[in-house]
């Protein structure tokens, strides 16, 4: 489990309110985000409609809904299935800087997507950058014999002994 990091889990908090327009309420990091509704709220703002219903109360049970939904619409959104934490590592604060890690990756996956003109969030992605190389570059290296075509500048196996045997240096 990956130490938690305090300025990177208040500097997602304040892109995440930034994003939602709401003051930063105070509390512990992951008592703001286990129910779900802030997470939801966001996902809204960036993909709008794309959580359909926020749990406000209820049980745990309904609360992790609100978690579930969330990672869903950001899995939609272009997040990496990888990077999304599990349910249980936010509600049952078992992985909080998984969390965060996540957060981050949606915070940079805003990047891609043009219609979204709010805050940014962690390292600008870098841009594409396409090389061309001519049909002579390409063919320059046709004639290099590399390792792995068979030949070894003279190294062989001979004294090796065969299979299971040690190698005697």
């Amino acid at each position: 489990m990956a130490p938690r990091n305090k300025d990177q889990e208040q500097e997602v908090l304040n892109w995440i309110f930034q994003v939602i327009g709401e003051p930063v309420p105070s509390g512990q990091y992951e008592d703001i985000l286990r129910d779900g509704i802030v997470l939801c709220k966001l996902a809204n703002k960036l993909a709008p409609g794309s959580v359909k219903k926020i749990q406000e109360r209820g049980t745990n049970f309904q609360l992790m809904e609100n978690i579930q939904r969330f990672q869903a619409a950001i899995k939609k959104y272009g997040v990496p299935e990888e990077e999304i934490f599990q349910t249980a590592d936010l509600f049952e604060r078992r992985n909080i800087a998984q969390v965060t890690l996540c957060l981050y990756s949606l915070g940079r996956i805003t990047q891609k997507h043009p219609e979204y003109t709010g805050p940014s969030l962690g390292p600008k992605m870098a841009d594409e950058n396409k090389r061309t190389f001519s049909e002579a570059q390409l063919r320059a290296h046709e004639g290099e014999l590399n390792l792995q075509m068979g030949f070894n500048k003279g190294a062989s196996q001979s004294g090796h002994g065969g299979f299971g045997n040690t190698r005697h240096m």
